[in-house]
């Protein structure tokens, strides 16, 4: 299966792909940590059309579409520009198609997204939370993979830092790994 995960930088989702098997890549606008091999830099509206992609999984920034952002975002530019960035991809023309996020504005803000479901990482063998959604078509719901005790908010708690974006961004390894499982 040809497999694009937009806006990814850390390639965990992919290379769970492409451990099983997958032809798979990863775009973003920063170099993957893990490499570029398998890597597009660059805008994702430039790849999606590149190729006759089987799956999208997308992890589109959140800064502006977060609930957490609401006191500096609410009905700014930067909002409506991020719910329009998230559309445009869920408008491409694809069988299968995930979006993730964490709890934000996308389904109060009249979008033409469905309503979302909620994982967790301590479904997935994390001992965390992070309360994420997930917009899908012609994908199953993602199932609890590794349900672990511990419900620490350590992303939620993180103290400010040059990196802590980047940090907050990075898609949990059991995630990663039951996506390519139950979807691949």
């Amino acid at each position: 299966m040809k497999v694009l995960v937009a806006c990814e930088y850390s390639g965990r989702v992919r290379d769970a792909f492409r451990d099983k098997g997958h032809d798979a890549w990863s775009c973003d606008l920063l170099p993957c940590n893990r490499g570029n091999k398998f890597h597009y830099v660059q805008d994702v509206f430039d790849v999606l059309p590149a190729r006759d992609w089987d799956l999208v999984i997308a992890h589109p920034p959140c800064t502006a579409i977060c609930v957490s952002g609401n006191r500096h975002y609410s009905g700014s530019e930067a909002r409506k520009q991020g719910v329009l960035f998230v559309e445009r991809i869920w408008d491409y023309p694809c069988k299968m198609m995930a979006i993730e996020n964490p709890v934000g504005v996308l389904n109060s803000v009249g979008t033409k997204l469905p309503k979302p479901y909620y994982i967790q990482p301590w479904q997935h063998g994390h001992g965390e939370t992070k309360k994420t959604g997930l917009w899908t078509r012609g994908l199953p719901k993602l199932l609890p993979s590794n349900v672990v005790e511990g419900r620490e908010a350590r992303i939620h708690r993180m103290p400010p830092s040059e990196d802590r974006g980047k940090l907050r961004s990075l898609t949990y390894q059991g995630i990663a790994d039951a996506m390519a499982d139950e979807w691949g």
